[in-house]
């Protein structure tokens, strides 16, 4: 089994949401996210990342050009 290293996450870890509980366990983090619908901040560009959206809408729209 697979060991997680949250330290080595947390050190690479783009999200600007300092108080959440699942910052560096990455898989914690895509579950919760998923479950509402939503995307991890590390998925998005920093100025988007820092807005808190989330949705699959925002995600879409900032690579799709719109």
């Amino acid at each position: 089994m697979t060991e997680c290293k949250v330290d080595d996450n947390k050190a690479k870890c783009t999200c600007t949401y300092d108080s959440c509980s699942r910052q560096g366990m990455c898989c914690e983090c895509i579950r919760y996210h998923w479950s509402h619908s939503e995307l991890p901040g590390c998925l998005f560009p920093p100025e988007v990342e820092k807005t808190y959206d989330r949705s699959l809408e925002r995600f879409i729209a900032c690579y799709s050009g719109q």
